[in-house]
């Protein structure tokens, strides 16, 4: 089973009692639903704990990894989204500490990506909500069509010069000079301001309009995962620890185990432990 995405903000499901069957039919209410709600993104892991469900700035481009939210360096703060016809937008963010980017959440599922490294090549593709990978074409219009992944829809990630953030190159680029996804300010008739934000894949130039910030689940980042799996394997008895040796411990044999547990060498310390028991039986 396979939980869905879940957003801040979000109320934590009960289960409802079944309905009465007696009831006629025409007297139930028939559920809405919402093409837009977090469930329609399943997530890789099943995992109950809530700090799981966070997000987090990756650091790296090697942190890139699972769903993921592509900030763009914009006034009100932006994430590129698509919706289900492929249309590629800058949306704006709604969940937000004080105007700040960097803690950015999605709160639509079309502003989520799922980042997958793609085999052979360094680069990444993002998968939209609706399926469909995000692509950018030989002039630089972002859409989200493609039902597989060409190198229209390989984006390599370089570290910018800001801290946590990053350049996004296109694989389109017919000359010899590297193309970014960016954002702009653009004339527009449909808005009361007469502007409005557009997303490209052509910019050649890096600027501060090319430096994105990627926020990602806080589960799929690999130094929260290494200390996850080391605190994991710190969890242990002292019933358990006296079980695999065989005999009562002391404190300090509790703690040498457990050490040895997350550094790798619990098997080593276990035999000399048992070793070091038998010489204090015959002592």
């Amino acid at each position: 089973m396979v939980k869905p995405l879940t957003f801040k903000g979000d109320k934590p499901k009960t289960k409802k009692r079944k309905a009465d069957t007696s009831l006629p039919t025409s007297t139930s209410k028939k559920p809405t639903t919402d093409p837009n709600t977090a469930e329609n993104i399943p997530q890789a892991l099943e995992d109950e704990n809530p700090e799981d469900q966070s997000w987090v700035s990756a650091d790296a481009p090697s942190d890139i990894a699972g769903p993921v939210l592509l900030v763009l360096p914009s006034q009100p703060p932006t994430c590129i989204a698509s919706d289900a016809h492929g249309n590629v937008f800058a949306s704006e963010l709604e969940n937000l500490i004080e105007g700040d980017p960097s803690t950015a959440e999605p709160h639509d599922v079309r502003q989520v990506w799922v980042a997958t490294k793609v085999a052979g090549v360094e680069g990444w593709s993002f998968k939209g909500s609706h399926g469909r990978y995000l692509s950018s074409d030989k002039h630089g219009i972002l859409s989200a069509t493609a039902s597989a992944v060409s190198h229209y829809e390989t984006f390599n990630v370089h570290s910018a010069a800001v801290p946590s953030t990053f350049s996004i190159q296109t694989g389109t680029s017919e000359s010899e000079e590297s193309t970014f996804i960016s954002v702009a300010e653009v004339p527009s008739r449909t808005t009361a301001s007469g502007v409005k934000l557009e997303v490209r894949g052509d910019t050649g130039t890096l600027s501060a309009d090319t430096s994105l910030r990627v926020r990602m689940q806080a589960r799929f980042k690999p130094k929260i995962k290494a200390s996850k799996e080391i605190k994991a394997r710190e969890k242990i008895s002292r019933k358990e620890l006296e079980g695999i040796v065989g005999r009562r411990l002391e404190e300090d044999e509790v703690k040498r185990l457990r050490k040895a547990r997350k550094e790798g060498d619990f098997h080593e310390v276990v035999l000399d432990v048992k070793v070091r028991g038998k010489h204090d039986k015959y002592a």
